[in-house]
């Protein structure tokens, strides 16, 4: 995570949501399955399959760690972005609250960008009469940085706009 003040060229903040360690976890494991089940083939084939399985899996988790980012006057989360200008109340979430948000408190309509490793999130609402969006949903590790990063991006875009 990076945090660098408003009207900076750098991202005012920048998190990449990197796999938790059960996903981790699970790359090894994979790995170590190829190279049982193709040990009976030849020990030498289950090595090169264990490791090839290790290397492709942890380059597809590195790969795909979506990007969560204050920069630009916009808010990035994944492949998504939007003004900040159009963006409303911000609320930082604890571990419990976002497992409700995700559950019984969860509009289809929001924009999610979850990773299971990052327990807490943000909850950004959005102010556009022409977005369907109610609110984004935004995981990460660090909810008050995100928010507060959130909150003077947006005073900045209104006070330039």
């Amino acid at each position: 995570m990076t945090t660098t003040p408003p009207g900076s060229d750098h991202p005012a903040y920048a998190e990449r949501l990197w796999s938790g360690p059960l996903g981790w976890t699970a790359v090894v494991v994979f790995g170590l399955f190829a190279g049982l089940a193709l040990y009976p083939v030849s020990p030498v084939v289950a090595a090169v399959a264990g490791v090839l399985v290790l290397v492709v899996g942890a380059v597809v988790s590195i790969v795909t760690a979506p990007r969560v980012a204050v920069a630009g006057g916009e808010l990035r989360a994944g492949g998504a972005h939007i003004p900040l200008a159009l963006l409303g109340e911000v609320r930082e979430l604890t571990a419990e609250q976002t497992r409700v948000e995700l559950g019984t408190g969860l509009d289809a309509r929001a924009y999610i960008c979850l990773r299971a490793g990052a327990h807490t999130a943000v909850r950004v609402e959005v102010r556009d009469a022409a977005d369907s969006t109610p609110y984004w949903l935004v995981s990460t590790r660090h909810p008050a940085a995100l928010a507060t990063a959130v909150v003077r991006g947006r005073e900045a875009a209104i006070g330039q706009g």
